[in-house]
């Protein structure tokens, strides 16, 4: 199943950016014999609207382009789902084994997704309930998209 993160905004040059890219390249490796990946990061601008509710339909609009009808989509959302590492890995793991072909993770610019994007996920996952910059809420999900393919492998989860 081939994995996207659609983000509005790019990563700037600096450790974030160089953790993704270390966590893409572990997924890439451990996610093929799991059957995910490879996982393709497609960086959006932000809207330039002038009203907040015209940005984020802006921004929506531009998203959902990226993606097709059948495409699983996770929106990031503070008001999501929370889930343990397990959960996550399962609930990729079941639809994967569904059959889902493509799963797109969202990530919307600073005020938030559009209502069309959260109409069309599928979940609407939160990372955590504090707040954090955009660089390092990714850094959080290319590292769990990684522990997925690990849970899935059967590679020890934590070790005590």
């Amino acid at each position: 199943m081939r994995l996207t993160v659609l983000a509005v905004g790019r990563l700037k040059s600096g450790p974030e950016q160089e953790l993704c890219k270390r966590y893409e390249k572990r997924l890439d490796a451990t996610g093929r014999a799991v059957a995910l990946g490879p996982l393709q990061t497609l960086e959006l601008t932000e809207s330039r609207s002038d009203a907040t509710a015209q940005r984020k339909a802006d921004e929506a609009e531009r998203l959902l382009k990226s993606i097709d009808d059948q495409t699983v989509v996770i929106a990031l959302d503070e008001h999501g789902k929370h889930m343990t590492s397990e959960q996550f890995a399962a609930w990729i793991g079941r639809q994967r084994d569904d059959g889902a072909q493509h799963m797109a993770f969202i990530v919307g610019g600073p005020d938030g997704h559009g209502e069309t994007v959260l109409e069309r996920a599928t979940l609407k996952l939160s990372l955590s309930a504090l707040t954090m910059p955009h660089g390092l809420a990714r850094v959080h999900l290319f590292e769990q998209l990684y522990r997925a393919a690990t849970i899935l492998s059967g590679h020890p989860y934590h070790r005590v």
